[in-house]
C-alpha cells in the first residue's frame, strides 16, 4: 500500500499575514482560500515543485502558532536558494552544516557556517521562520540515497 504525505497543517495566528508570507515572500502557489464561515477558513498553498501542500487558517488546529519545528524544503543549490529567499525579504540563516557532517542537530547545536565542505548531498542547510515562528529548513540534495 502506498502512503503519500499530502498535507501538513500549520498553526498561525494571523491568516492573511501567513498567506502573504507563503505566497508573496516564499513564492508558494495558492491552491485554495475557502472562508467557510465565521471562525473557519482554509488556505492551502504548495511549494514550487512539491507534491505536499500546507494548510493553515482559522479553526483548523488546536496547536499553538509557531509550534511546528523542522519542516524541510529540499533544494538543489543551497546558496542559490538562500540568495533567492533573502532577495524576497526572508530572514534566512545559513548556509550551514553540522559539525558531525550528518543531519543537523536540535536548535543551533553543532552548526558550522557554510555549506558542507564537500557539498555532500543531504549535508547543507539553511533555516528560516514564518511570522509566527514555525521553523523551516532548506536542505540541499543533489543525489538521492538508494531506494528514494
Amino acid at each position: 500500500m502506498d502512503m503519500k504525505l499530502e498535507v501538513v497543517v500549520l498553526p498561525v495566528s494571523d491568516v492573511d499575514r501567513a498567506k502573504d508570507f507563503y505566497t508573496r515572500q516564499l513564492g508558494f502557489r495558492l491552491d485554495a482560500d475557502f472562508p467557510i464561515n465565521d471562525g473557519y477558513r482554509i488556505i492551502q498553498v504548495t511549494p514550487p515543485g512539491s507534491a505536499c501542500s500546507i494548510i493553515f487558517g482559522d479553526g483548523l488546529t488546536d496547536a499553538g502558532p509557531g509550534t511546528v519545528q523542522g519542516l524541510h524544503l529540499i533544494v538543489s543549490d543551497i546558496e542559490q536558494a538562500h540568495k533567492e529567499l533573502t532577495g524576497r525579504g526572508v530572514d534566512v540563516t545559513g548556509p550551514f552544516h553540522d559539525v558531525t557532517g550528518a543531519f543537523h542537530q536540535a536548535g543551533e547545536n553543532g552548526r558550522v557556517l557554510g555549506p558542507h565542505p564537500q557539498r555532500a548531498s543531504y549535508g547543507s542547510f539553511a533555516a528560516f521562520s514564518d511570522p509566527d515562528g514555525n521553523r523551516w529548513f532548506l536542505q540541499e540534495i543533489t543525489e538521492r540515497l538508494p531506494g528514494r
